[in-house]
C-alpha cells in the first residue's frame, strides 16, 4: 500500500479512473488532476449479428473485459487503489440489457443501439399518432434507436420473461447500469441506478420531471418495477466491491456523447461539441430548458451535477462521415489509407463542381429521409478523383452545417465556437473546411479522449477532487484552432449547391421496398 502522494512515474497522485464501455471495446483511462492521461488499457468484445439488422453484445463478456481493463490500467499507471479517488462511467448509449437480479445472469444478449429489430414494434406503438406520440414528454421520436422498445421486444420474445419481470426478479439497464450494478456488488447489494442522460435515451423518462413516466411505461408494456433509480450524473452511487479498485467510490455516469460535451467543458448555453467518428454526433448546451425541436433534432439531457438544476441539450446525428472515407478506401480503392484522403483532396483548389451526399442508409438529422440513397451530383468530364476526395471531406462539413442551422432555428442561439473531437479531427483540411462552411471557429482540444475525460471530470466533482466547473475549464487546453477564411458569397453559393444535391437523394426507394 502506498500513501496518497502516489507512486506513479507520471507525477504524483491522486487520480481518477474512467471506465468507457463503448460499442466495440471497453477501456479504462487513469487521469491526473490536470486532466492528463496517465495510463490506458483497452479490450475489444465480440459483435454478434444473428440476422440482418440485428446487433448484439454478450454482457457477461463485457463485464469480464471491464474488470480486466481496470486492473490493467491501474497496473500500467504503477499505482494502487489508494491513489484513486473515484471511478467515473461512460457508455455506449441505448444498448439494452435485462438480467436476473438473484443470479446476476443476463436473460439474453444485450440489444445494441444500432439494432433495428424493433422497427415494426415502433410503428405499432405510434398508433394513429406516428413517430411523435411521446415526443413532448421524452424529447424523442419513436425509433428503433431507443432502449424502451428494445426492452419490450425482449419481454415479448424471451420465454416466461414477462412473468419474471412482473414478479420483480428482473432488472433493466443500459450499459452504465449493468457496469455500476456489478462494480458495486452485483447480487450482493449492487446499486441499481442510471443517470439522467442515459435515462433520457430510453423513451421512458419524462424530461420535465426527470422521473420514469408511468403512463408511457404502461403503454409501452415495460413494467416499471424493473427500472433502475434515476440519479444525477455526478454523485456517489456506491463503492466498488472487490477487484483492483475495491472500496473506491463509483461517482459518475454519462452517456458517451453527453460525456464528450462535459469533457469539452461545454458548460454555457450555446456551447457545442461535435464528435467525428464513423458517424457524427453534435450536441449543443441549451441550459435549463428542454428545447422542442421542429427541425429533426433530439431533445436530450446534457448532464446534471448532484443537486444542481438539470442542463439540457439538443442533439443532431449524421449517419455517415468517417465511414465515407473508409468506403473510398475499401470499396472504391481510390486511397490506400484514410489519412491519404487529405493529401489527395489538397492537390486541387476546390471540388470541381462535384457534391457527394452519402445517404447510404437514408438521411439522418435534420431530414430523416429513410428512402434517400447516396448521390454524387454535378459530375462533368473535368472532375478527377482528387475533386471527389475533396467532395468527400466537404460532405462532412456541410452535414455539420445543416445540423448547426437546425440548432440555431430551434434554440434561437447562434453557434459561437465548435469544439471537435474524434478520429477525423486529425484531418487539418477537413477542420479548415468546417470553419469555412460554419463561419465559426473550430477548436480541437489537447486531450482527444474527451468522452472518458468527461466521466472523470464528473466523478471528480462528485468527490471534491475538483472544486467546480471553473476549475475544469481552467484545465481545458486547445491544441489547434481554425478560423473561417471563405468569402460569404462563395459559402452561400456552395451551400445552395449542397442542398440541391441533398434533394436529389430523396425518394429513391419506392414504397414497395424495391
Amino acid at each position: 500500500m502506498s500513501d496518497n502522494t502516489g507512486t506513479s512515474s507520471h507525477g504524483t497522485g491522486p487520480f481518477i479512473a474512467a471506465i468507457d464501455q463503448g460499442t466495440t471495446s471497453s477501456r479504462c483511462i487513469v487521469f491526473d488532476r490536470d486532466g492528463r492521461i496517465v495510463a490506458v488499457d483497452q479490450k475489444e468484445h465480440e459483435q454478434i449479428f444473428p440476422k440482418p439488422g440485428w446487433v448484439e453484445h454478450n454482457a457477461a463478456e463485457i463485464w469480464t473485459n471491464v474488470q480486466e481493463v481496470v486492473a490493467g490500467a491501474i497496473e500500467k499507471a504503477g499505482i494502487t487503489r489508494d491513489d484513486v479517488k473515484a471511478i467515473g462511467i461512460t457508455n455506449q448509449r441505448e444498448t439494452t440489457l435485462l438480467w436476473d437480479k438473484n443470479t446476476g445472469e443476463p436473460v439474453h444478449n444485450a440489444i445494441v443501439w444500432q439494432d433495428t429489430r424493433t422497427d415494426a414494434l415502433t410503428r405499432e406503438l405510434g398508433r394513429n399518432v406516428g413517430a411523435d406520440r411521446w415526443r413532448r414528454e421524452t424529447g424523442l421520436p419513436l425509433s428503433t434507436y431507443f432502449a424502451g422498445p428494445k426492452a419490450r421486444w425482449l419481454l415479448d420474445n424471451v420465454e416466461g420473461l414477462r412473468e419474471r419481470a412482473e414478479r420483480g426478479d428482473i432488472l433493466f439497464g443500459t450499459m452504465d447500469t449493468w457496469t455500476i450494478w456489478n462494480l458495486t456488488g452485483g447480487t450482493n447489494g449492487g446499486a441499481h441506478v442510471t443517470d439522467v442522460t442515459n435515462a433520457s435515451r430510453t423513451m421512458l423518462m419524462n424530461l420535465h420531471t426527470m422521473e420514469w413516466d408511468e403512463r408511457i411505461c404502461e403503454s409501452m408494456g415495460v413494467p416499471s418495477v424493473m427500472l433502475p433509480e434515476i440519479r444525477s450524473s455526478a454523485e456517489v452511487y456506491g463503492n466498488a466491491k472487490g477487484g483492483a479498485l475495491d472500496g473506491v467510490p463509483v461517482a459518475s455516469a454519462l452517456g458517451d456523447q453527453q460525456a464528450a460535451l462535459f469533457g469539452q467543458c461545454c458548460f454555457t448555453e450555446g456551447d457545442a461539441k461535435s464528435t467525428y467518428g464513423t458517424g457524427t454526433f453534435m450536441l449543443m448546451n441549451t441550459a435549463g430548458k428542454p428545447v422542442n425541436s421542429y427541425n429533426g433534432l433530439l431533445t436530450t439531457v446534457g448532464y446534471r451535477i448532484g443537486d444542481e438544476p438539470v442542463v439540457y441539450a439538443l442533439e443532431g446525428s449524421i449517419a455517415v462521415t468517417g465511414a465515407l472515407v473508409q468506403w473510398m478506401r475499401d470499396q472504391m480503392g481510390l486511397i490506400k489509407t484514410a489519412p491519404e484522403i487529405e493529401t489527395l483532396a489538397s492537390s486541387v483548389e476546390d471540388n470541381g463542381g462535384a457534391y457527394f451526399v452519402p445517404a447510404f442508409s437514408g438521411l439522418f438529422a435534420p431530414h430523416w429521409a429513410p428512402d434517400a440513397r447516396g448521390v454524387i451530383a454535378g459530375l462533368t468530364g473535368y472532375v478527377t478523383k482528387a475533386h471527389i476526395a475533396r467532395a468527400v471531406l466537404e460532405a462532412t462539413a456541410w452535414q455539420t452545417r445543416e445540423i448547426s442551422d437546425a440548432m440555431t432555428k430551434d434554440s434561437g442561439v447562434e453557434l459561437t465556437t465548435l469544439k471537435v473531437d474524434g478520429g477525423m479531427t486529425a484531418n487539418n483540411l477537413l477542420m479548415q473546411t468546417l470553419a469555412d462552411v460554419l463561419d465559426s471557429p473550430v477548436v480541437r482540444p489537447l486531450v482527444a479522449e474527451t468522452t472518458a475525460l468527461g466521466a472523470a471530470y464528473a466523478a471528480g466533482l462528485a468527490v471534491g477532487f475538483w472544486p467546480d466547473t471553473d476549475a475544469l475549464r481552467a484545465n481545458w487546453r486547445r491544441a489547434a484552432e481554425w478560423t473561417p477564411q471563405m468569402e460569404s458569397g462563395i459559402r452561400d453559393r456552395e451551400y445552395k449547391n449542397w442542398l440541391k444535391a441533398v434533394e436529389r437523394t430523396k425518394g429513391w426507394l419506392e414504397d414497395d421496398g424495391s
